[in-house]
């Protein structure tokens, strides 16, 4: 959990409830949450990615290079008409930041 809290409070999730010591924690992002459990079970693998719209991709992507964080591919314009990066949290989860060109 600790590793997680630091690499999400770096994308500006603000913590709604528990914490980097706690076996849970819930962030608040625009009018999403996003929830977090400890699991000591054998890891998954890759299990999907999350999307997340924004208003601003490239400034969320400064935020996370200027937090030192390694975004798998810089900001860019998709066929499906969505600007979108995507970054892998410590756990292995992969989330894509995106808003709509249109």
């Amino acid at each position: 959990m600790p590793r997680a809290v630091l690499f999400y409070e770096a994308l500006g999730f603000p913590i709604k409830f528990g914490g980097s010591q706690e076996a849970f924690t819930s962030f608040a992002f625009g009018g999403s949450y996003l929830n977090l459990i400890v699991d000591t079970r054998a890891p998954v693998n890759w299990w999907g990615r999350v999307i997340i719209y924004v208003s601003d991709v490239d400034a969320l992507y400064r935020k996370a290079l200027a937090a030192g964080l390694k975004p798998s591919l810089e900001p860019s314009d998709a066929p499906w008409g969505e600007r979108y990066f995507h970054i892998t949290d410590p756990d292995g989860h992969e989330l894509s930041f995106a808003k709509p060109l249109r």
